[in-house]
């Protein structure tokens, strides 16, 4: 997939090496310098250009012209040193995306092995050369390619311990040129100091191919430069793992070597570098790197032992952890349990509080009905029968809770008065007969005492009906127009159901008119309230005629 606003001069140069012909790529791809060098160092600038140049295979085409037949390059080993080092800049610092895999695993290898192939070929060159001038050329090729692989070492540390194993590099490494020699083993230094770890990592025989060759050149070479530098790089090598200090002391392949160090030359420009080897060589030096290995060796077995204590803990832990589960879930639903009881209770005391309020406004909204039902006359008697009964519903709550109280205070009295009795009861006991009849006796007097609560509680409910018939009688009579505001339907509510007193009433009636209508002369000697005799006929009254209020229809 090609990027999205990629730079019109990479577009330019892609189009460009597709068209021309095999031998004009390699100075088509020098152009890329140009292109880099113009942009700022360490720029998100810098950070697409080198995308687009991977996105459109610039890199892989510079690395099939590195792998080439220098002798067919157009510029020869000017193109391919310049070719290098484009090579190693567009791959530090670049992102590949989803090309990741082939990035890392294929095309970094590759350039890093090519690079030394490129040594191994100026070093040849070098090595055939005759003259002076075609040597510095060649060495000078030699080191642009040698800065080249540092700097993609240094951005892709990875491809250190490739370099290390590669045989390649021991070939290089095992030079008897000084100055290829002395740059080889600079390099070494240099990629020591950016990760020595990975020179442990290689294979012990590659290790010990390594560390030959550089006490061979600090032996066995004329030239202080070579000496120099192998005393600096052994040092370096001695001083970074205790595991080549203690070969180098006590391997058979290197023994004497401490003798020999202290035949070397003194006073040379490396001879503090020599003293300080010396000096780690000395059998002090070597007890102690011994008495640290010991105590690495312990602290080792000391972990190994507390790794297996630990992981036998830990297949121990599901079990414990099943358990604290099992607790905590246990404990969980209880408090959740009685969590839902508190609240279940806290809605149910609520409840039963808005349900007594509601009773409460009910009974008051009953209360103010009742009184704009109630006669103004009947407003103080009816106050007065409230607080009555609201005195006895406070009393019978007082008097229950004394009696309560007296009765828990009297229960051991009571407790022993029923022990006495019993210790009575099995002294003297009772014959079948006299236990009979103490029995039907008591029957006898539950049933009477039954019968008359049941009794006394039936008057007393018609009691109090006839006292509520009385009362609403009494405010419907009080409330009644007089006969002159009477009107439609009026009289209708005071009819009656009861013949006696309807008759009466008929009777009253009928008297008053006949009294009203009979001429003068026969009024004369008539006493008001005199009773005037009706025939029975006009006395027969039907259901339906005068009423008493507070009766209901039939």
């Amino acid at each position: 997939m090609k990027p999205t606003g990629t730079d019109p001069r990479i577009l330019s140069l892609a189009a460009e090496v597709a068209k021309s012909p095999e031998q004009n790529v390699p100075v088509i791809l020098l152009k890329l310098k140009e292109i880099i060098n113009n942009t700022p160092l360490g720029s998100s600038e810098l950070k697409k250009i080198k995308q687009d140049i991977y996105c459109y295979d610039l890199i892989q085409y510079c690395l099939l012209v590195l792998s080439q037949d220098c002798s067919r390059i157009q510029g020869g080993w000017t193109t391919v040193s310049q070719l290098t080092q484009i090579l190693s800049h567009c791959c530090v610092g670049l992102e590949p995306g989803e090309d990741a895999e082939e990035f890392y695993n294929e095309l970094l290898p590759s350039a890093a092995e090519n690079f030394l192939v490129l040594g191994r070929r100026l070093q040849t060159c070098f090595i055939n050369a005759a003259k002076g001038e075609e040597k510095d050329a060649l060495l000078h090729f030699f080191e642009v390619v040698t800065d080249s692989l540092f700097w993609l070492l240094g951005g892709h540390v990875q491809l250190i311990q490739n370099v290390l194993k590669s045989d390649h590099f021991l070939r290089l490494l095992q030079t008897d040129s000084v100055q290829i020699g002395s740059m080889v083993m600079t390099l070494l230094q240099n990629i020591l100091q950016i990760n020595s770890g990975d020179l442990l990592r290689i294979e012990g025989k590659i290790l010990h191919s390594i560390l030959d060759e550089v006490v061979f050149k600090l032996l066995s070479t004329p030239s202080p430069v070579i000496r120099g530098t192998a005393t600096k790089l052994l040092l370096l090598m001695a001083e970074s793992h205790q595991e080549i200090l203690i070969l180098l002391r006590l391997s058979a392949c290197y023994k004497g070597l401490r003798s020999l160090l202290n035949k070397q030359e003194p006073g040379t420009e490396f001879s503090q570098e020599l003293r300080q080897l010396i000096g780690l060589l000395s059998p002090k030096a070597c007890q102690e790197v011994k008495d640290q290995k010991q105590h690495k060796a312990a602290c080792l077995i000391q972990a190994y032992w507390k790794g297996f204590q630990t992981r036998k803990r830990l297949k121990k832990l599901p079990s414990a952890v099943i358990t604290l589960q099992r607790s905590f879930r246990s404990k969980r639903t209880k408090m959740l349990m009685k969590l839902s009881r508190q609240k279940e209770e806290e809605d149910h005391r609520l409840q039963l509080q808005i349900q007594r309020q509601r009773a409460m406004r009910l009974s008051r909204e009953i209360r103010l009905n009742m009184l704009e039902i109630v006669h103004p006359g009947q407003v103080e008697k009816h106050n007065r029968e409230i607080e009555e009964k609201s005195a006895l519903i406070i009393q019978k709550h007082w008097k229950g809770y004394r009696e309560r109280k007296n009765f828990r205070q009297q229960r051991p009295s009571l407790t022993e008065y029923k022990a006495a009795v019993i210790l009575q009861r099995a002294g003297s006991q009772i014959s079948d007969v006299t236990s009979r009849e103490l029995h039907s006796q008591a029957q006898e007097r539950l049933q009477c005492y039954f019968m008359g609560r049941a009794l006394e509680e039936r008057s007393q409910q018609h009691r109090e009906a006839l006292m509520a018939q009385i009362s609403t009688n009494i405010e419907q009579l009080m409330k009644a127009p007089s006969l002159k505001e009477a009107e439609g339907k009026d009289p209708e509510l005071f009819l009656s159901r009861s013949r006696p007193v309807a008759a009466k009433a008929k009777q009253a009636h009928l008297t008053t008119l006949k009294h009203i209508q009979a001429p003068w002369w026969k009024k004369l000697g008539e006493e008001a309230g005199d009773d005037i005799d009706i025939p029975k006929d006009e006395l027969s009254v039907e259901l339906g005629t005068l009423f008493i209020g507070g009766t209901k229809p039939p």
